[in-house]
Formats: structure tokens, C-alpha cells, sequence
């Protein structure tokens, strides 16, 4: 059965974005969205996504990783698939819709940034060498020097299968402070297994931490990513996060058919 599909990128986090509103993509065929996904064998991706019909949201999107099981909240793709729902007519700036860990709202502007609000956030586990937090995907955090040589994939993989993750696993985010409102970040993905040049939810997850364990004061931070910059803005207070935002590029690369 062929399909057709857009590529969209959030700063160098791309994805393979599909209209399924008539229902009729395999999404349970993991080897088929694996291939999908495949950088060498089918169309490379970091991830697949699909937009279908939701009876009250502006749509429902089901996000799947490169490995084609299907994951918890992607950041950068769900950036993308507001862009995507716009071209496609079902948006316009504006939109609400379903994501696996609830209703998201968004909004798109001309020059095709986006601004995702993230769900509020009050959990954390500090550690000496490490912050643990959940942004709609579970992000270990940690602070490096010269995060530029740093060993992401090797050291990354480690954490990402040991203790106390083990198979549910956790993206893992390398941090190097530039600036009071600016930390520059490498992120090893799980469901990828691999670094990624952009990963929206660890951006997120690296500005929260960064602000609770007392390294910087701004509420409004630069985070830069191997694929780019994101911005992600919240407020602080009661030992909560809450209005958090994160904003940055979706564009749209080619379209083709499946096979």
C-alpha cells in the first residue's frame, strides 16, 4: 500500500509526517515504520508521525520513534506537525490538539516558528552528577565540560539502559553552560539510540533543570541544539513550572510516495 508523505525538520529533528484522517496507515506494523524510518534503506527519519481526526481537538497526533514503536510526547515533531496541519488546512495560527500525553495547544507564525506550550512541571530528582525530570518524556540531565568532544553516544547509551532506567530507558542530555540565558546541549535519544541533532522536550527538560538546581535565574533561556536554537520560556513559583513554551523553527523539506 503506498502512502503519501511530507518531511519536516525542527531544527535538524526530522520526521515523517503522514495525513492518515481516513485511518488506513499500519500503525501497528512496527517493521514497516522502522523501514520507514531507516536512513539507508527507506526514507530516514527521526521519528514518523501521524495526524488523524479527534472528535472535539483540531486533530490527534500519534507520534512513533525510528524504531516504530510508538513514544511519549516528541517536542520538535509535534512542532512539526502543527506546521504540517496547517498546510494541509486544518489550522490556521492557532490550534488545540491531542498528543499522547493530553491536549496540547500551539501557535504558528509566518515565518514558520512555532510555540508549543509544554504541560506543567513539578517533579525533579537532583542528584549530585545529575536531574532527573519528565517534560512528556522522561530526560536525564547532566552537566559536562566541552560538551563539543564529549563521548554523547557511548556515554549516553550507558546511562540510557543502567540503573535506575534499564529497558523503559531515558533520553539522556549532555549540558554546557555558555551564558546566564543561554546552555548549549547534545542529546542521545532513546528509540533512535543514537544522538539526535535536536530534541524539543530535552531542550525543555535542560532549561527547567538548569533553573531549579540554581544555575541560572532567567525564566526566558537560549537552547542550542547541534541543529539550531530553541527557545524555551516558563514562570517559576511554588516549586512548579508552569506556562512553559517552547518555540523554534518547523519546516518542510520534500514530499514523496512510499513505495
Amino acid at each position: 500500500m503506498k502512502f503519501r508523505f511530507y518531511k519536516y525538520q525542527g531544527t535538524g529533528n526530522d520526521f515523517i509526517m503522514i495525513d492518515d484522517r481516513v485511518n488506513r496507515f499500519p500503525q501497528d506494523d512496527i517493521a514497516y515504520i522502522a523501514h520507514c524510518c531507516d536512513r539507508r534503506f527507506g526514507i530516514g527519519a527521526d521519528g514518523l508521525i501521524l495526524i488523524q481526526n479527534h472528535p472535539t481537538a483540531d486533530f490527534k497526533m500519534f507520534y512513533f520513534n525510528a524504531d516504530g514503536r510508538e513514544s511519549t510526547l516528541c517536542g520538535n515533531g509535534a512542532r512539526c506537525t502543527v506546521a504540517f496541519a496547517a498546510s494541509l488546512g486544518i489550522i490556521e495560527k492557532q490550534t488545540t490538539f491531542m498528543a499522547i500525553d493530553g491536549l496540547h495547544t500551539a501557535t504558528i507564525e509566518k515565518d514558520h516558528t512555532v510555540a508549543l506550550r509544554m504541560h506543567d512541571v513539578s517533579d525533579f530528582r537532583c542528584e549530585k552528577d545529575h536531574t532527573f525530570l519528565d517534560t512528556g518524556s522522561p530526560h536525564h540531565v547532566s552537566m559536562v565540560t566541552d560538551l563539543s568532544q564529549f563521548a554523547v553516544v557511548e556515554k549516553g547509551r550507558k546511562i540510557r539502559n543502567g540503573a535506575p532506567y534499564f529497558e523503559e530507558g531515558s533520553n539522556v542530555n549532555f549540558v554546557e553552560k555558555v551564558n546566564d540565558n543561554t546552555f548549549a546541549i547534545r542529546t542521545y535519544e532513546r528509540g533512535v539510540e543514537d544522538e539526535t541533532l535536536s530534541c524539543g522536550t530535552g531542550a525543555t527538560a535542560v532549561a527547567l533543570a538548569m533553573h531549579k538546581i540554581g544555575l541560572t535565574t532567567a525564566q526566558s533561556l537560549n537552547i542550542l541544539v547541534e541543529g539550531g536554537q530553541l527557545t524555551v520560556s516558563f514562570q517559576a513559583g511554588d516549586g512548579a513550572y508552569t506556562n512553559i513554551d517552547l518555540q523554534g523553527p518547523a519546516t518542510f523539506v520534500f514530499e514523496g510516495e512510499t513505495a
